[in-house]
């Protein structure tokens, strides 16, 4: 169903759901203050206008986990039809118009053969790029199944892995979690997946930026640093302290387990973001339009599976 022509009741019935089942956790105080302020939001309740609260304020689209290749779907995932999910999307972000747009990882996914895998990163980048002309892409570990780092980035367009950037007196920090145990970046099937990791040189240089910054910040990662399971970073305790210990960090948007989740760790929120793969349909799409304020304070307008957020700086 299209979210805009869905009812009040049905609105509030299906948060009042996703509430009870996702997010029956208490608000969080600091400092005596509402740190978030609700859990599950419907877009009415958080964008009654379409421009922006405060003209400064930054806007960011955000897709995660496409997994687009041209074959027959396997399970829930449901790959050739990621290329109508983002057309719907990209509608949705020339309507808002966001200062840019962020992929989390898993563009694509995995080919027999280095050609045919780069045929499919051609194709859906191709429609990934018309929406904005600034874009950012976080490195799954499908991009690199079958592609090696240097291929999926010049595929995209993009010099790093990992970096960081500003917009608008917001700092910015781009994640890079396909690393090995042992270091060596991921590619050629030479991993495993739950063998997630930020290498030591890039937790040298995370901490060098996140020292000389004093902006609020959020970081966009694919594999979670909110868990120690296999969708987990290996190392995400040292990440974590390193975000923590900074003082500025807001939040963390990730994807990788395909689900929406919330968490709050050392007053930083970790937010996992619904995969475009999952299901068939209109009704299975997901995707989201953030604004965040020169405060850090953010709020999240999610479309069909994605859920909606708001929390204060």
């Amino acid at each position: 169903m299209n979210p805009a022509s869905r009812s009040s009741v049905e609105s509030t019935d299906q948060t009042s759901q996703l509430n009870r089942q996702m997010f029956g956790r208490r608000a969080l105080l600091r400092n005596g203050s509402l740190v978030l302020a609700a859990a599950a939001l419907t877009k009415e309740m958080l964008f009654a206008r379409e421009s922006k609260s405060d003209p400064k304020a930054v806007r960011v689209g955000v897709i995660t986990d496409l997994h687009y290749a041209d074959k027959s779907p396997a399970g829930s995932r449901h790959y050739r039809e990621t290329l109508g999910k983002l057309e719907t999307a990209s509608k949705q972000f020339a309507a808002d118009q966001p200062d840019f747009v962020v992929e989390l990882g898993d563009l694509i996914d995995a080919a027999d053969s280095v050609d045919v895998e780069q045929g499919y990163l051609k194709t859906i980048n191709k429609q990934f790029a018309s929406i904005c002309d600034d874009r950012h892409y976080v490195l799954g570990n499908h991009c690199v199944d079958t592609l090696t780092k240097d291929e999926f980035l010049g595929g995209v367009g993009q010099e790093r892995s990992f970096y960081s950037f500003d917009r608008e007196g917001i700092h910015f920090i781009v994640l890079d979690a396909c690393f090995r145990g042992d270091g060596k970046s991921y590619g050629r099937r030479n991993f495993h997946w739950t063998d997630a990791n930020v290498s030591a040189e890039e937790l040298e240089w995370l901490r060098g930026d996140l020292k000389s910054n004093s902006k609020p910040t959020v970081v966009f990662a694919h594999q979670r640093l909110d868990v120690s399971n296999n969708h987990g970073v290996k190392n995400c305790v040292d990440v974590r302290k390193a975000l923590e210990e900074s003082g500025n960090v807001v939040a963390v948007f990730q994807g990788h387990s395909h689900q929406n989740d919330l968490n709050e760790i050392g007053g930083i929120h970790y937010c996992t973001m619904a995969a475009m793969v999952e299901g068939s349909g209109p009704e299975s799409n997901g995707y989201s339009v953030m604004d965040i304020q020169p405060d850090g304070t953010i709020e999240i307008k999610g479309f069909v599976r994605q859920a909606s957020y708001r929390w204060d700086a």
